[in-house]
């Protein structure tokens, strides 16, 4: 008996669908354009650190200290606003988070010493915690049945590629323009902004209810349909998230370590090829199952950290930046399956906390092994230091490749028990 295909659903074509659709697309671009920037935001610093050393006699534990001063923030944010947006709706939280980002940009653009570096970092991580998890959202909300899997594929890939293209401007910046601190967060805040502005014309896509004031307290809501998978690939977002946090806070001083001659963008560089390996990585996985990504990502951790490895131990230059882009082809690779596999049934009054509480483990496991690498750089150096953050992430690939191999097995121990 022939097998029939069932077809996607035929898009309506009256003028007020088409006109409705073009509404819904419009909003997509924007919500994802607004992540981007987001991350954009949070990256540009990275290659002016060595300026700031330099120009204010700052120490690697001040600037990891400001690396995550954010990061801490953010988390602190996701725990209290995370759900904001599922109970206001999208629109009010995205205006307010963009507005408060704007604000954090031109404090960056007129710091003049590590105490307003800092607090501005510090506002810049609670407007994106609010941001990030209604943006992401609303991208869910928007979901296209005849595009099954752009949602949540745009939630990894607009994050990884804003990185890749704030610390990229940043970089050039440092090279070619006249004022680098100051330029490129005034081109950012110029850009919230205005993305704050183009929200507030777009249809609301969340069905507020009450609970508002009760969401604020800290809390993570992770619903049971994702629970076992996000225990499933926790130690992997851990294991991959901490290698981008030592990369994004102490990358350029690896390299100039490396290289003593090396310039400020040649630092920067090292984190440009770490976020945009990451975006072709999520690109070129978007049709493989999302378990296979996660543990051939979480695979690809360990060579890279036998290249740092190599690197610091006379290969030079070429052995960090071919480890720092192994680093993130496992960023990549893990992270868009480790979501897929958490988004793939939650409903729609969870999307914003389950988001956020993937935001916390991730941006905890960013920002705490950054803070004790900034530290332990003060007491016994950078090169030691990388070397036992090399060996520590290569430790947890292993145990997260035996997590994700008993989780396979249960998963397929169950199905078999639901045969017939």
């Amino acid at each position: 008996m022939p097998t029939v295909t069932p077809r996607a659903p035929a898009r309506p074509n009256y003028p007020g669908a088409r006109t409705q659709s073009a509404h819904r697309a419009a909003s997509f671009v924007l919500d994802a354009s607004i992540l981007a920037a987001l991350l954009a935001a949070s990256s540009a610093p990275t290659p002016l650190y060595p300026h700031y050393q330099d120009a204010w006699d700052l120490s690697a534990l001040t600037i990891t200290v400001v690396f995550s001063a954010y990061s801490l923030t953010l988390l602190l944010a996701l725990l209290t606003t995370g759900a904001l947006s599922d109970h206001l709706g999208r629109r009010p939280v995205l205006v307010g988070a963009l507005l408060l980002e704007a604000a954090s940009m031109l404090m960056l653009a007129t710091a003049d010493g590590a105490g307003v570096l800092i607090t501005a970092r510090i506002l810049q991580g609670a407007a994106t915690g609010a941001a990030t998890s209604a943006a992401g959202a609303a991208l869910l909300d928007l979901h296209d049945p005849l595009r099954p899997g752009r949602s949540a594929l745009t939630n990894s890939i607009a994050p990884v590629a804003g990185m890749a293209a704030g610390v990229l401007a940043s970089t050039l910046l440092v090279r070619f323009a006249p004022a680098p601190t100051v330029t490129v967060y005034a081109l950012l805040a110029v850009l919230f902004a205005a993305q704050a502005i183009a929200v507030t014309f777009t249809a609301e896509t969340a069905r507020p209810h009450t609970g508002a004031l009760r969401s604020l307290r800290p809390h993570l809501a992770v619903p049971p349909s994702a629970r076992s998978a996000l225990l499933a690939v926790g130690t992997a977002v851990v294991a991959i998230w901490a290698l981008g946090g030592f990369y994004s806070s102490l990358g350029p001083a690896l390299v100039h370590l490396m290289a003593s001659g090396a310039s400020q963008a040649a630092g920067g560089m090292v984190f440009f090829v770490l976020t945009t390996a990451a975006t072709l990585t999520v690109w070129t996985l978007r049709r493989t199952a999302p378990r296979a990504a996660a543990t051939g990502g979480t695979l690809a951790v360990i060579p890279s950290a036998a290249l740092s490895l190599l690197g610091l131990h006379g290969a030079g230059l070429p052995a960090v930046y071919g480890g720092a882009a192994l680093a993130e082809v496992a960023f990549g690779a893990v992270s868009q399956g480790a979501l897929r596999m958490t988004l793939a049934s939650i409903d729609e009054q969870d999307r914003a906390a389950t988001l956020a509480a993937y935001y916390v483990l991730s941006y905890l496991s960013m920002s705490l092994p950054a803070i004790a690498a900034g530290a332990a750089t003060q007491h016994h150096g950078l090169r030691t230091t990388a070397l036992a953050y090399a060996i520590a992430a290569a430790l947890l690939a292993v145990a997260a490749l035996a997590t994700l191999a008993m989780s396979r097995r249960g998963a397929a121990h169950s199905a078999h028990n639901d045969l017939p």
